[in-house]
This record gives C-alpha cells, sequence and structure tokens, in this order.
C-alpha cells in the first residue's frame, strides 16, 4: 500500500476509495469499538483507509451521510428498534460488531427469565427502566456482516475493513477454535479439566483465551457443522455437570436454539 498524499492511498498503483462509515452502539458495554481505539499502534493506518463520519466514543462530531454501518449491542427496547431501523435505510452496508450484535450477547441471559417486569422491579425497585426482550440485530434488520467476539478481536476487524477498502471478498473461517488452539501448540484444556467450547466455535480469534488457559465460551457462535449435542456428552464423560454445560454453551447466545429457526 502507497501513500501519494495526505487522502490519496493505492494499492498496486490503484487508488483506494474510502468509504464513509459511522459506528453505533446500542444495549451494550461499549468494549468492542473501544479494542478498536485501543490498537494504538496501527490505529491511524486503519482509520486512515475509511472516512469516519459518527463515533462517539472518539469524536464529537457526527454525520448523517455514511455508507456503512458497525453497529455494536443487542436490542431490548421499542425506541431502540426504531433507531435502528433509521439506521438500515441510511447504511449500504450494515455490520454486526461483536457478540451482542450477532447473537445477543451475554444481555440475552436475562430472557431466561419469564417475567420481566417482576425482574425489572426486583433490580430497579420503584424507577424501572424501559428494558424488554433482548434480540440481536437479525432479528429485527437485514444484516449485511456479522464480526463475531466478546469483544472482537481488533486484527479481524482491521483485516475485515481492509478488505472492504480494497473491494476485496471477506472470507471467515468455518473450523473451529480448536485448530488454532492446535496450532499455537496448546495443552488441550480438558486434560487439565477445564470446561471448554473449542471444537464447536468458530474459528477467527486465534484461541486467544485457551493461549491464557482459560476454556473457550462461545462468543463467537457455531462453526460450521459443529456437533453440539456430541460436545455436550464428550464434556459430560469428561465430568462436567449439565449446568456448568449449559451456562457455556447459554453464555452468549450463539447456541441457542429455537423451534421456527433451528440454531442461529
Amino acid at each position: 500500500m502507497k501513500t501519494n498524499g495526505a487522502d490519496d492511498k493505492t494499492y498496486l498503483g490503484i487508488p483506494l476509495y474510502r468509504p464513509r462509515v459511522a459506528f453505533f452502539e446500542f444495549t451494550s458495554c461499549e468494549g468492542c469499538q473501544l479494542q478498536i481505539l485501543n490498537n494504538e499502534g496501527t490505529l491511524l493506518d486503519f482509520l486512515s483507509l475509511v472516512e469516519v463520519v459518527a463515533f462517539r466514543e472518539a469524536m464529537t462530531e457526527k454525520s448523517d451521510d455514511y455508507e456503512i454501518a458497525f453497529i455494536e449491542g443487542s436490542i431490548t427496547r421499542d425506541d431502540e428498534v426504531e433507531r435502528l431501523k433509521k439506521i438500515r435505510k441510511k447504511a449500504k452496508v450494515l455490520v454486526a460488531l461483536g457478540s451482542c450484535a450477532c447473537f445477543g450477547g451475554v444481555n440475552q441471559l436475562k430472557n431466561r427469565f419469564h417475567d420481566l417486569i417482576a425482574v425489572n422491579k426486583m433490580v430497579y425497585g420503584e424507577h424501572p427502566v424501559n428494558s424488554g426482550l433482548v434480540r440481536p440485530l437479525c432479528d429485527i434488520v437485514k444484516v449485511d456482516m456479522q464480526i463475531f467476539g466478546c469483544p472482537v478481536k481488533k486484527e479481524e476487524v482491521e483485516k475485515i475493513v481492509i478488505n472492504l477498502a480494497l473491494g476485496k471478498s471477506i472470507v471467515l473461517p468455518k473450523y473451529p477454535v480448536c485448530m488454532e488452539c492446535k496450532a499455537n501448540e496448546n495443552i488441550c484444556l480438558f486434560e487439565q479439566g477445564e470446561p471448554c467450547l473449542g471444537p464447536i466455535t468458530r474459528a477467527g480469534c486465534d484461541s486467544w483465551c485457551p493461549n491464557n488457559k482459560a476454556g473457550c465460551w462461545g462468543c463467537r457462535g457455531p462453526a460450521d457443522d459443529a456437533n453440539v449435542e456430541q460436545m455436550k456428552k464428550v464434556m459430560k464423560d469428561l465430568g462436567f455437570s449439565d449446568e456448568t454445560i449449559m451456562d457455556r454453551l447459554e453464555c452468549f447466545g450463539g447456541f441457542q436454539t429455537d423451534e421456527k429457526n433451528g440454531q442461529r
């Protein structure tokens, strides 16, 4: 990649088009956006590939003239539904950024409660907040691309944005985290008595958690052809309780199933 001036980057002699992008957040911790901003070493090069017109965590200026919308967070309120639909109308490409946007994330654990009104009152007392069932973006609008993880891995986001700027196709891994873990020469966490969803979780994180001796929690959702039932059997045979297995599978929402749509 070569730079001839402030705004005229080229790739193999071809001028790069800098798409106008905006970052938005809904119900989330905003950790995925923070991941992007934390990438000090390559942050300026990364941001030079796009024209950022709205990014509340990073700038005060904002514009509604954007082509690509990166959206973090799940949907929990009626006003969020309306706001998301407005963003969808403006954006040529809508990207779900992180597990909350893709699956509902940790937030969706509250959907386990059947009486959300009672739970709301228990938590907020006489000052309840407007908060209903947690839904991923795809339940409301068409999502063009998903970037998985909790939080997202900044190197993966960079690669995807570079491909967008170059007009190249974006291919996400179909194999499980287990393959990355073996390539990194880690000792299998099952051998150390640690529950792990690496054999059925979509790769792309470079086995981030297992590299640090922590079992995978499945934040990237299922790999292609993931055999969840066999995974349950293996974990049970290894002595893990049903509660431990379900806590892992349900934590981020990627392995949830429903009668209508099957596995997400």
